[in-house]
């Protein structure tokens, strides 16, 4: 039944104040769309025309020289090394919880989701203090990991844990939607059938909210090689060193322009091929046709 029969059967029973059909009603529905016209435009124009800007900026031929230059290929090297090793430890550490949290219902379940989706919206300068006062020499466990003879704050290090600080929520919170979308009577079966909690997750649970899983993993990569904030803070921007793509845009814009455009190019692109994925990976995992990031969608309606 179309659960707005009701309300339509409602407003045609109503007395009528429609717009008059004739010529005033046609003016009226032509300014509106012109109106609509023009909002889209405006916004359009104004989203694409930074991003476009970036390529019209600088030639081709310049482009790939400048995608050749050291500072350039030091920050690519620093940020394929360091996003990889903080997704490996996403996606070992976040898929667990993420399971764990998606099948508990509790009001401290409730916390802990809280308090993994907190540093969505930090601001990235408190991100970054909060990690020197975690982890820098004079921090909490500075004494910890200095007895340890491990120097964490301005190393590699610290940019491995800027990234899985800003990127772990986007991959958990996913991860939660996905497997609270799964169809409950599947993991049920199975533990009729004799499965253990470790067989369910692996044979049952992984594979079905795969999808779920890899567009989370998505979003966190996008996060992750777009990560500035934290990063600058927490460990600095040496070249070959701690130097990432996205601080090299900030320290090349006065050294070198064409290198700050040239990889700003390079994340366009990055970005542009990771939401695509993304989508893809959501519209794999449903059929739904306006899939959301954190909310699981309906499950299909099978008829018989």
């Amino acid at each position: 039944m179309d659960p707005w029969a009701p309300l339509a059967a409602r407003a045609g029973s109503a007395p009528s104040s429609r717009l008059p059909a004739g010529p005033e009603g046609a003016v009226v529905d032509r300014l509106f769309r012109g109106a609509v016209g023009v909002a889209t435009g405006v916004a359009l124009a104004f989203l694409l025309l930074p991003i476009v800007a970036i390529f019209l900026q600088i030639p081709p031929g310049d482009l790939v020289s400048a995608l050749g230059s050291d500072a350039a290929t030091d920050a690519l090297r620093v940020t394929a090394e360091t996003t990889a090793i903080a997704m490996a430890a996403i996606l070992l550490v976040g898929t667990p919880a993420a399971y764990w949290l998606a099948t508990r219902r509790s009001r401290l379940r409730d916390v802990l989701v809280t308090l993994v989706e907190l540093p969505l919206v930090l601001p990235p300068a408190v991100a970054g203090i909060g990690l020197l006062a975690a982890f820098a020499r004079l921090g909490l466990l500075g004494g910890t990991f200095d007895a340890l003879g491990l120097e964490i704050a301005f190393t590699k290090i610290a940019v491995v844990f800027a990234v899985v600080f800003v990127a772990s929520p986007f991959y958990v919170r996913t991860a939660i939607a996905a497997f609270e979308g799964l169809d409950p009577a599947l993991p049920g079966a199975a533990r009729t059938l004799g499965a253990g909690p470790a067989k369910v997750f692996l044979r049952v649970a992984l594979p079905l909210a795969a999808g779920g899983l890899g567009a989370g993993s998505a979003l966190a990569f996008a996060r992750a090689v777009g990560e500035f904030g934290a990063t600058i803070m927490f460990a600095g921007s040496l070249q070959g060193v701690t130097q990432t793509l996205s601080t090299a845009i900030y320290e090349q814009f006065d050294a070198d322009l064409d290198v700050a455009l040239a990889i700003g190019a390079l994340l366009v692109a990055s970005s542009a091929v990771t939401l695509v994925s993304f989508k893809l990976l959501v519209r794999w995992r449903s059929d739904s046709r306006s899939p959301t990031l954190f909310a699981p969608s309906p499950p299909p309606s099978s008829s018989r």
